[in-house]
């Protein structure tokens, strides 16, 4: 609330006017100015509505001086003025708008020289000598006062209740004015500050497409990477092609569930001592770099331990003993076939003996006499999983293979495909489908129908797939390359084409 200061006597020893010297509450003063600094008002160019103001009000009192000011912290600054030149602003002195802005209601001044208040504001004391001055305030809707609507004359006078109404009105058309033009500035403002969110949010939304691009070309160059380091790891797992074996026809095929995976199923063919050759094919438990880490340890571990000794159980034992004992193994198995041919002179075909360390069966085919396939699956007695148990037992098989007849060999993958029925292929579906061959039974021709079994499944191979074929030509039946040849249907995945 405003404080009132008690008013000194006159020259005379008299009592002043009892107009008591307002002083301006703190709080209240604050709420004012940050008011006056909403409507946006100070400093701003002359304006022809409030200049017309000014100018009724002077016409309707019939006084030289009319102004519209706004009272800031410290001046106080005319919007408009009538009658008075070359005054933009004047100090925020006690008397006149500095007392008037601080009042409810209008003050009125008939003689400023009477009234200690304003007998000392510059106004009056200088070149302009105002003798008369009535203020009505510019109060917003809140109660602040912005400023007053000012009458001035150099002489005394004394005006009506009814002039004092019509003063408080120009000062209400004076607020409507600040009003509508706050509601225009606020809208303005509004419209400036959508503008900007939009353009924020434009910039948000750009960025964030910007790093998902980013982040997708990023997946893509690590995709194609992991698929070329994977397809570049799956070649050293597989022998880069196999061997030309005489009077055998062979054939494989590899395909990965994933470009972007390491498959763990492998094969190979090999020579050994004395005109005889080894095979094997078999799968470790998993996928990724460590399966990888441990087909690799397969791999190489049947091919040394068949040099040293290579009796099927013996090559087997051999690895099922270096899995155990190879602590980066982990607890990763495998299952594998393992088996040796060699040339039998009597039935000019090969003699075969086969271990297999839980390890889904060999088919040994042969045209029949109705001109199917007849099949009998190898599966000798015997042969746990391989790098499981520390005694698992292995055992092994001899038959022959004669002009005619062939040999498949087969991961997992091809028997878990699902059929159209939504089972498994299972052992049955494999066998009854070689059953079903017309062909005469050749290495290539066995590998290239399963591929086309696998193909013609709904969703293909779920799993990674190796097969490996082998196969006794007959006189009518000798491949392109003399008494023996090698078709590679594949050794590792391309990078497209044959994902699943």
């Amino acid at each position: 609330m405003p404080q009132q200061v008690s008013v000194p006597e006159d020259d005379a020893g008299q009592e002043a006017r009892p107009r008591p010297w307002v002083v301006p509450d703190v709080g209240v003063e604050a709420g004012r100015i940050a008011a006056v600094r909403r409507y946006d008002i100070l400093d701003t160019p002359p304006d022809g509505a409030f200049d017309r103001v000014a100018a009724m009000a002077a016409r309707l009192f019939d006084v030289p001086v009319a102004t519209v000011t706004i009272v800031d912290t410290d001046r106080i600054w005319f919007k408009a003025t009538h009658g008075l030149e070359g005054v933009a602003e004047i100090g925020r002195d006690p008397g006149l708008c500095g007392s008037a802005v601080l009042r409810d209601d209008a003050l009125v001044i008939p003689d400023t020289l009477l009234d200690d208040a304003a007998s000392g504001n510059p106004l009056v004391t200088g070149p302009m000598g105002v003798r008369f001055y009535a203020a009505a305030p510019i109060t917003t809707s809140e109660g602040h006062r912005l400023g007053t609507v000012n009458i001035l004359d150099t002489k005394p006078r004394s005006i009506t209740e009814d002039d004092i109404a019509t003063l408080a009105d120009l000062a209400a058309i004076v607020m409507d004015e600040l009003e509508l033009r706050l509601a225009a500035l606020e809208a303005v403002r509004y419209e400036q500050e959508r503008r900007l969110a939009e353009s924020w949010h434009a910039e948000i939304e750009h960025e964030r497409a910007e790093a998902e691009r980013r982040a997708r070309e990023q997946a893509e160059k690590d995709k194609a990477a992991i698929a070329a380091f994977a397809s570049t790891l799956q070649r050293t797992l597989l022998p880069p092609a196999l061997p030309v074996v005489p009077g055998l026809e062979l054939a494989c095929h590899y395909l990965t569930a994933s470009v972007h995976d390491v498959g763990g199923d492998f094969y190979d063919v090999f020579p050994l001592e004395g005109g005889r050759w080894a095979f094997f094919l078999g799968d470790v438990c998993g996928k990724g770099a460590e399966a990888a880490a441990v087909t690799s340890l397969t791999r190489y571990t049947l091919r040394a331990a068949a040099q040293i000794d290579p009796d099927p159980t013996t090559v087997l034992s051999a690895l099922n003993s270096a899995l155990l004992a190879d602590v980066s193994a982990g607890s990763r198995f495998c299952t594998a076939i393992f088996g040796l041919f060699t040339p039998n002179a009597e039935s000019d075909g090969f003699l075969v003996t086969m271990a297999t360390g839980g390890h889904p069966p060999a088919y040994h085919l042969r045209p029949d006499e109705s001109g199917g396939v007849w099949v009998k699956a190898i599966r000798p007695k015997g042969g746990m999983l391989i790098g499981a148990f520390p005694s698992a037992p292995f055992a092994q098989v001899t038959f022959g293979l004669a002009p005619g007849e062939g040999l498949l060999l087969y991961t997992d993958g091809l028997t878990e495909a699902r059929t159209t029925s939504g089972d498994m292929l299972g052992e049955e579906g494999l066998t009854a489908f070689l059953h079903q061959r017309t062909t005469p039974v050749s290495a290539t021709g066995l590998v290239e129908d399963t591929v086309a079994l696998l193909q013609s499944l709904p969703d293909g191979a779920g799993d990674d797939v190796a097969l490996l074929a082998l196969s006794v030509p007959t006189c009518d039946n000798l491949p392109d390359q003399a008494a023996s040849a090698t078709a590679r249907t594949a050794a590792a995945p391309e990078p497209t084409g044959q994902e699943r």
